[in-house]
């Protein structure tokens, strides 16, 4: 029961850190939400910034895990899948709870490097970079490294683009400059 709590803890303040973000989502509200007692709480997690260390693991799980079985059901073989990317990434941005990166959202509100909720962040990029760079290496490109980091450029700029700017198109854009690379 307890780990079931703490999982809906978790699964609470991901839905509301992704609506309101991480600052403007107050320990009051995460317990109101998920209808559990303050000493709940701060048994499972000693602050705040524990719980969005937990929820951000929680977000990178589950987002690579369905990104790259999204990437594998869009494209057939290795080089598909370069640009199977891109059409992952156009399903997530048409999702109605489309929210953003909130690895992007919370190295702009923790924006310190040496903040482990920035650190986090950090990390999930570079675990998406090295997926990519899997990708690179299975299509046997020619700069495997280099293509990986072109790749992830234009992933993020794609992702910025369709939050920020609200631009539905974004994903194909770089799809088709992602083609003119590979």
């Amino acid at each position: 029961m307890a780990s079931g709590k703490r999982d809906h803890l978790i699964d609470t303040a991901l839905e509301l850190f992704c609506q309101d973000g991480f600052h403007a989502t107050g320990v009051d509200k995460i317990i109101e939400t998920a209808g559990v007692a303050r000493m709940t709480m701060y048994n499972h997690f000693k602050s705040k910034d524990e719980l969005i260390l937990a929820t951000l693991r929680r977000r990178d799980e589950k987002f690579r895990n369905g990104f790259m079985r999204a990437v594998e059901r869009l494209g057939r073989t290795p080089k598909d899948r370069l640009l199977a990317i891109f059409d992952a990434l156009e399903e997530w941005f048409r999702e109605d709870n489309f929210s953003g990166c909130m690895f992007i959202n919370a190295s702009a509100e923790f924006s310190g490097t040496d903040d482990p909720i920035h650190m986090a962040s950090a990390e999930h990029k570079i675990l998406m970079r090295q997926y990519f760079k899997k990708l690179t290496t299975e299509a046997n490109t020619d700069a495997p490294d280099e293509l990986a980091d072109e790749l992830m450029l234009l992933a993020e700029g794609a992702i910025v683009m369709a939050y920020v700017a609200g631009d539905a198109n974004a994903a194909a854009r770089a799809k088709a400059t992602a083609g003119k690379l590979i």
